[in-house]
This record gives C-alpha cells, sequence and structure tokens, in this order.
C-alpha cells in the first residue's frame, strides 16, 4: 500500500519542522511547504522583523527540508492573506472591533488554500505545527482537542476549521511539550533547534497596529470625543484604531484615577470611559457560529468558553438568540468582553464551536 502524502506548512520554525520530521518517522510521505503571504520587503527588513512567512523563513524552513531529505516548495498565497487577512483586520478597526487575524489566517488561509491546493497535487492531508489535536468522536465529528501543554495550546485559534479541513488535517506536535519539541529538533539535527518563537502578529511586526492601519489604507484616523456612558465629553482620542475595550494605558485622561475604555462608537466616532467594574457583564452576543464536537447548538449544555486567548475560559451556557446569532451566558461575570475577537466553546478538553463577539447581550 502506498504511503499518504502529506504537505506540511514550514514556517521555518522549530514547531512545523519538527511535525515534518515527526510525520516522516511516522511512515508518511512528506512535502514541505512555505506560504508566501505578504512581505515584499528588503532582506534586511525580514531579517530583523522575521515573521512568519518571510525571507528568513523560507530560508530556515528550506535547510531543514535539505535536512529532513524530503521535497520543499514556497507557494504564493499573498492574494488570499490580503483579501482574508489584511483587508479584514483594517475594515474590523476601523469598524470598532478587536479583530484576531490568526483566526482569519487559519481558516481561510493555511487551511481553505493550502488544502486546496495540495489536494490538486494529490496529497492526503496538510499538518502544521500547531500545538493541538485532531480527533474523530463517537458521534463520528472531528474536533481540535488541547495539547498536552495548556502553557502553548492554540486551540482557540483553529475553532473555525470544518469538518471536511479537519478530516484532512494532522497536527502531530500536540502530544508533546515544548522543551520535547525542542529536543527532539536537537536530536534530529535540525538547524532551527534554538530559534525563537514568533510573538506578533506577523504583519505587524513592529506591534503599531494603528500606524499600519493608516499606511495600508492610506488615509489618517479622525480624532473623536471621549465620552462618558451619560454622553458627556470628558476629552478628545486619537481616532478609534487605537483603542479596544479595557485598555487603560494611553488614554491621557487627567481623571485622577484610573479609567477604561467600556465601548467603542464607530458611528459617532465616539470611545466610551468608565470604571473598572463597568467592564464586565455576564452574557454576550456572537454570530457566525462554527460548530466542531457538536453538531448543532444544544442549549443548557455546560461548556466552558474562552473570549480571548489568553483567557482561562470560564463556565457557560448556550441560547439560540434566532438569525444565526448565540447568547452566551457565564456563571461569572467576564471583564472586558470585546467585539470582534472570538468566542470559543469547550467540551472538557474539545472545541465545541465558537463564533464572533458582537457585543454585550
Amino acid at each position: 500500500m502506498a504511503k499518504k502524502k502529506v504537505v506540511v506548512g514550514m514556517s521555518g520554525g522549530v514547531d512545523s519542522s519538527v511535525a515534518a520530521w515527526l510525520l516522516k518517522q511516522q511512515g508518511y510521505d512528506v512535502i514541505g511547504v512555505t506560504m508566501q503571504i505578504w512581505q515584499e520587503e528588503d532582506r534586511e527588513f525580514q531579517e530583523e522583523n522575521g515573521g512568519c512567512c518571510g525571507l528568513s523563513a523560507v530560508d530556515d524552513a528550506r535547510r531543514v527540508a535539505q535536512v529532513l531529505d524530503i521535497p520543499y516548495y514556497v507557494m504564493n498565497f499573498r492574494k488570499e492573506f490580503k483579501e482574508n487577512v489584511i483587508d479584514y483586520f483594517t475594515r474590523e478597526y476601523l469598524e470598532g472591533r478587536t479583530p484576531n487575524p490568526c483566526i482569519a489566517c487559519n481558516r481561510y488561509v493555511k487551511w481553505e488554500s493550502l488544502l486546496k491546493r495540495s489536494l490538486d497535487i494529490g496529497a492526503d492531508y496538510i499538518a502544521t505545527g500547531h500545538y493541538a489535536r485532531v480527533e474523530q468522536l463517537p458521534n463520528g465529528r472531528y474536533a481540535i482537542r488541547n495539547s498536552v501543554t495548556a502553557k502553548k495550546d492554540q486551540t482557540y485559534a483553529l475553532y473555525n476549521l470544518t469538518q471536511e479541513q479537519l478530516s484532512r488535517t494532522l497536527m502531530p506536535v500536540g502530544d508533546y511539550t515544548k522543551d520535547e519539541i525542542r529536543r527532539m529538533a536537537e536530536e534530529a539535527g535540525l538547524p532551527v533547534a534554538h530559534k525563537k518563537d514568533s510573538q506578533e502578529i506577523c504583519f505587524v511586526p513592529d506591534n503599531d497596529y494603528a500606524g499600519f492601519i493608516e499606511e495600508h489604507t492610506g488615509r489618517k484616523t479622525e480624532k473623536g470625543n471621549y465620552v462618558l456612558e451619560d454622553g458627556s465629553v470628558i476629552g478628545q482620542h486619537q481616532g478609534i484604531i487605537h483603542y479596544t475595550i479595557g485598555q487603560r494605558k494611553g488614554l491621557n485622561l487627567a481623571m485622577g484615577h484610573p479609567v477604561f475604555v467600556t465601548e467603542i462608537r464607530p458611528e459617532s466616532n465616539e470611545v466610551v470611559i468608565g470604571e473598572n467594574e463597568d467592564l464586565f457583564v455576564y452574557s454576550l452576543l456572537c454570530d457566525r457560529v462554527n460548530f466542531m464536537a457538536m453538531e448543532k447548538l444544544e442549549e443548557g449544555r455546560n461548556l466552558t468558553a474562552k473570549i480571548r486567548y489568553n483567557h482561562s475560559g470560564a463556565p457557560c451556557t448556550l441560547k439560540d438568540a434566532g438569525d444565526g446569532k448565540v447568547i452566551v451566558t457565564f456563571q461569572e461575570p467576564q471583564r472586558a468582553i470585546t467585539p470582534g475577537q472570538a468566542v470559543v466553546f469547550y467540551q472538557g478538553e474539545y472545541v465545541a464551536g465558537g463564533g464572533i463577539i458582537l457585543g454585550k447581550a
């Protein structure tokens, strides 16, 4: 029987490199691919800023492929990345929301586009170096399961994958801790064994989101009013793209005590300021829901939900709100529920589904 063919998305980092090594050890016919997604800068900029799919990523991934003795290609996904990630990112900020571009990139670029091209060249699977696991449940559905290491778990950013995508996905790294992955890379003689992890959003390496948005759209954002909940004006903000719910730093307001962004109103170009206690709410409304471990909404089921990547999760229940929207109600109030971020539901160790937060319910 012919070995199954798998295309590994190689970012030049240690995780995806070890994913390729593990799959080769398991007998798969492995092909390495780096996705060229947006960078067109010169090499100096690339070497300084890294990013997950820039020139240095290509160089590192190619060297790993040589060590592993696997075929290696660079595929151009710039168009797909611009439309599904960069344009989405800027549009959301301009509408007063705080997006998670990695979730959009995973769903529409790393999976939808890469999977299609991989199947076109005869592959059976795609694989990544994410700290997560894919399993088929007793009900027949595929679901993402937490990695063995909570510290690096990346399931939150993968809730939006479809059943078809999951059935064609391998994630070998999810069975190991980061230390184990680095040790394996060392033993396998991979040149990226001690390469540091990239932390920032890959297309905004300096973390200046507002500067990137203004450059990308070619227009300066308008200043507007800071207001209290009752509408009284207390100052002027620098443009809504500079703010997110729960923000305290950088407001430049002399209120005599710490204050926070509690709401962003794009229609009136206002940023609402309030107290810390104003940020706590019991329920949120979300839409664009993708069910994973569950086939459809199961009201009343006790789940755990995360409202941002580094949130530890909180017990909740779901309720149908009509029009494809879902109300998520928590047992305890949650701080800084942020429109544009994902809310991801967990059933034990498995991702039950998730959606995009519209606001408080």
